[in-house]
């Protein structure tokens, strides 16, 4: 916040500092515990001394000496960003990338290397995430066997679903959410990931198609029980993937027009332009 109020955070510090501790004795991911080190450490430095935050400086102190040390010169706080690092994709080029990907269901039946599949989902994890909780994890499947299994699940897929060589179950996970009124953020989170996700696969020659993921409760105690998912582990889409097949043909998908998409504060939205056999024939 600007600005900085001192002291802040004193209806919930006592729990997440509790959580760090839990979390590091827990052996929880590296990354994670590094990120909430430096973020509590800086905290502890410019927070004054007050009744609730003086016991807990000696709890982030000892957990902090428990976790191996990593020296890192780009510690994990907020941070002014810098322009000489700005990417030069320009808007033409993301509108190119945008127009370019389609949705493939014909592919080659070359495997997919893993580490292309592996270089997207970096790319996703970088996808906005509320309190960058990141509540999705992708299952990805390239044993035939099991593509065939699962890829029958969502429906819809039974006319190219035989040839599709990798697959992704995006899963969204409950448990990063304290409280009922997230539910629904598992969605949202797990498809902005997905739209990330997508593009870093056509960026490095690879099709793909997002199945929809159908709320019927008998599909979903299938997945469950396939791929062994937790009681808070709801699926939230699916992805064919692999080398397009250039003699596939694509759906021509028009998109509404930006009049009809965008309105602006109050405006009234736009009349839709006329039929060719509405207009004036003189105009």
């Amino acid at each position: 916040m600007r600005p900085r109020r001192l002291p802040f955070g004193l209806d919930y510090i006592k729990e997440t500092v509790l959580a760090y501790s839990r979390a590091a004795n827990a052996g929880a991911e590296i990354n994670e515990l590094l990120w909430a080190r430096d973020v509590l450490e800086e905290y502890m430095s410019i927070t004054p001394q007050h009744a609730i935050i003086d016991p807990l400086r000696e709890v982030v102190s000892q957990t902090t000496a428990s976790i191996l040390h990593t020296a890192d010169p780009h510690p994990r706080t907020p941070y002014l960003r810098s322009r000489s690092e700005q990417p030069t994709v320009s808007y033409e080029q993301l509108l190119k990338l945008a127009e370019y990907r389609r949705s493939v269901r014909w592919f080659m039946p070359d495997a997919v290397p893993r580490h292309l599949i592996d270089k997207a989902i970096e790319v996703a994890a970088y996808s906005p995430s509320a309190c960058n909780r990141q509540p999705f994890e992708f299952r990805v499947f390239d044993n035939p066997d099991l593509v065939s299994k699962i890829i029958k699940l969502p429906m819809g897929t039974s006319g190219f679903g035989h040839q599709v060589p990798a697959l992704a179950v995006v899963i969204g996970k409950q448990r990063n959410y304290f409280s009922e009124r997230d539910r629904h953020l598992i969605y949202i989170d797990g498809s902005l990931a997905i739209m990330s996700f997508v593009y870093a696969l056509e960026v490095q020659g690879l099709g793909s198609c997002c199945i929809n993921w159908p709320d019927i409760e008998d599909r979903e105690q299938k997945m469950q029980k396939l791929l062994d998912l937790q009681p808070d582990e709801r699926p939230i889409m699916l992805v064919a993937l692999g080398y397009p097949d250039a003699e596939g043909m694509v759906a021509n998908s028009t998109k509404k027009s930006l009049s009809i998409m965008r309105r602006y504060n109050f405006e009234e939205p736009s009349p839709p332009a006329p039929a060719q056999s509405e207009r004036n024939p003189a105009q």
